[in-house]
């Protein structure tokens, strides 16, 4: 396969589950604040959705420093033209590496797609209004939920579902480890406040945020222990959010791959963010520091994306790279 397929692939994959992803945390944030607004500052109920997404460099240059509010932040990571990031930037850049590979995927899953970002920025077309938020950011998830479903049941396997694979994985891990560090090193304004309804609606908020809320609860039936919820997001391997999860299927991708095209690399740094898991669990990680322990992660999650780069995306690419 020629590396800017495999690229595209990847990408198309890794831009999708972006895209839901952040219209999952955008649509959890409005409806969390009927909850709990009176609690925090307006700010310190969306700065943390920037710092999740990395976007608070990039905000701050938008925005010329200018405070940080629920309607700046929404049309931000939804439709701002010069955020990498936001909803829109996502889909269009998906469907563009779509276009690249159309004849590696299906015609169903490229009419999916192509009909998703067309409804999207027809949407988008001018701001979106508070009224139409939430509606619009359940589409986006049904819309990617159903690509998702019609590449389960249309789409060969073999190498291009393998990177399509390993893009949506190592972007839902990215992720899912940064919603948990800003939750347990933000969000609360002191320490204080661990235990009080604040802190449990941040809890149930992240569940929610990663449609785990309801496995949850039928697994723990304590209530919302901080220890539990890591456990629950970290180690559980039923769990299609979970690190775990994640990590079980991108070694599976990268193992096929290596039956044809193997590389060292990647099988190393896999299986040394598996090893972070096997050898530990919540409550080690806590002794440890939480924060510190999913900091180590991310760095090796970015060393896997580097070497999955270096081993079948740049090595044939030239002057020919895919939209990234």
């Amino acid at each position: 396969m020629l590396s800017r397929i495999a690229d595209s692939l990847y990408w198309m994959s890794r831009y999708l589950e972006r895209a839901e992803s952040t219209a999952r945390l955008v649509e959890i944030n409005l409806l969390y604040l009927l909850e709990a607004e009176d609690q925090l500052t307006e700010a310190a109920q969306w700065r943390p959705l920037l710092a999740i997404c990395g976007s608070e460099a990039a905000y701050s240059e938008t925005y010329k420093g200018a405070p940080v509010t629920a309607n700046r932040v929404i049309q931000f990571l939804t439709q701002q033209r010069n955020n990498p990031n936001a909803i829109r930037t996502s889909l269009r850049l998906a469907r563009e590496n779509a276009r690249v590979v159309r004849d590696r995927i299906s015609k169903e899953m490229w009419e999916a797609m192509n009909e998703m970002w067309l409804q999207v920025d027809r949407q988008l077309s001018g701001p979106l209004l508070p009224e139409r938020a939430a509606g619009f950011y359940s589409e986006v998830r049904s819309g990617v939920a159903r690509f998702h479903g019609i590449t389960s049941g249309s789409m060969m396997r073999g190498q291009p579902f393998n990177f399509y694979l390993l893009g949506t994985f190592l972007e839902r891990t990215d992720m899912t480890a940064r919603i948990l560090d800003v939750k347990y090193h933000l969000l609360l304004p002191d320490a204080s406040m661990v235990g009080s309804p604040l802190d449990f609606y941040q809890w149930a908020a992240l569940l929610k945020s990663l449609s785990g809320f309801e496995a949850f609860r039928r697994i723990y039936q304590a209530g919302l222990r901080p220890i539990d919820v890591a456990q629950f997001i970290i180690f559980e391997s039923d769990f299609p959010r979970s690190l775990r999860f994640s990590l079980d299927r991108m070694k599976q991708a990268i193992d096929q791959l290596a039956e044809t095209a193997p590389d060292e690399r990647t099988a190393v740094c896999v299986q040394g963010l598996l090893a972070r898991l096997e050898h530990t669990d919540a409550e080690q990680a806590f002794k440890l520091g939480l924060h510190e322990f999913l900091e180590d992660f991310l760095d090796g999650v970015r060393e896997l994306n580097d070497a999955l780069a270096a081993r079948y995306f740049e090595a044939y690419l030239g002057d020919e790279s895919c939209v990234t």
